[in-house]
């Protein structure tokens, strides 16, 4: 494995950055997670505006601009001869001192690592997930704003965690106000009646995937609506889903020990996730 930083490629053995980078020091960095499907790069634009706009937000100057950044993923890619890949672009602040300020930090790093990657849930799109609704409350937009994707991701490690602890497959977030988020590492969506809730991205990341799919509801003629939910909707849904880049979509049959509409992965659901498979298979920005 070949890993891309600042303008090198690395064996993953000796592929190392200082301990003093700010990124590893503070988690003051951004990163974006991209899919490669069949040697085609999906919604990479999408993607590397939405690094930029991370970064922006953060006041960092990200040291490529985004054709050179792309040109690197792609190189990377190759080098690794990956054509089904999860790929890991990731600005830190770069090398500082022991100190807060940003501005100590004189360059950033850029680093771009790419793996074989395939069903991130394995058999679990045909079973179904199980969800937990966490304690743990999202970072509320005042503070440390869902949008960015930053390298900072103890709050959803910690929601994580408890998932874990509570013996499913993904946790369920709610913001400071009990409104639901999103997963901890995927947006999540409610349909009731033929319609198709999720939470606004005020409080939840804007995600690729989520976008794609909301694309995909307005051509296959399903109704979607932008709205705040809370436990009851999540409890009496007649299916549950979540999208993400790694989980593409996925459905959710569980939650809190009770089961989702029929407990299986429901119509509309399975709909969305053959149009994305779809989607994947002819969109992309070619490789070789």
């Amino acid at each position: 494995m070949q890993i891309y930083i600042d303008g090198k490629f690395y064996p993953k053995e000796e592929a190392k950055i200082s301990v003093f980078d700010h990124g590893l020091l503070y988690g003051d960095g951004v990163f974006e997670g991209i899919r490669a499907y069949n040697g085609r790069v999906f919604r990479l634009q999408e993607h590397l505006d939405r690094l930029f706009d991370s970064a922006k937000t953060i006041d960092l100057a990200v040291p490529l601009s985004k054709e050179e950044l792309s040109r690197a993923i792609i190189e990377t890619l190759r080098k690794n001869n990956l054509k089904e890949a999860y790929i890991r672009p990731i600005v830190t602040r770069g090398v500082g001192d022991l100190g807060l300020c940003p501005t100590k930090c004189p360059k950033p790093t850029v680093i771009i690592i790419a793996v074989e990657w395939g069903a991130m849930y394995g058999d679990l799109y045909e079973k179904g997930l199980r969800g937990v609704t966490v304690s743990v409350r999202r970072n509320p937009c005042c503070s440390l704003p869902p949008n960015v994707k930053s390298l900072n991701y103890l709050n959803n490690i910690l929601a994580k965690i408890e998932a874990n602890c509570k013996g499913g497959d993904e946790a369920i977030m709610f913001d400071m106000q009990g409104h639901i988020s999103e997963g901890s590492g995927d947006n999540i969506y409610i349909i009731k009646n033929g319609v198709i809730l999720t939470p606004p991205t005020l409080n939840n990341l804007r995600g690729i995937t989520r976008m794609v799919v909301l694309e995909l509801a307005e051509q296959l003629g399903i109704p979607v609506r932008e709205t705040n939910l809370g436990y009851f909707d999540l409890y009496t849904a007649d299916e549950v889903f979540v999208t993400g880049t790694a989980a593409e979509v996925a459905p959710i049959v569980l939650i809190d020990g009770r089961s989702i509409g029929s407990g299986r992965p429901g119509p509309i659901t399975r709909q969305l996730m053959a149009a994305f498979k779809t989607a994947t298979e002819r969109e992309g920005t070619p490789v070789y």
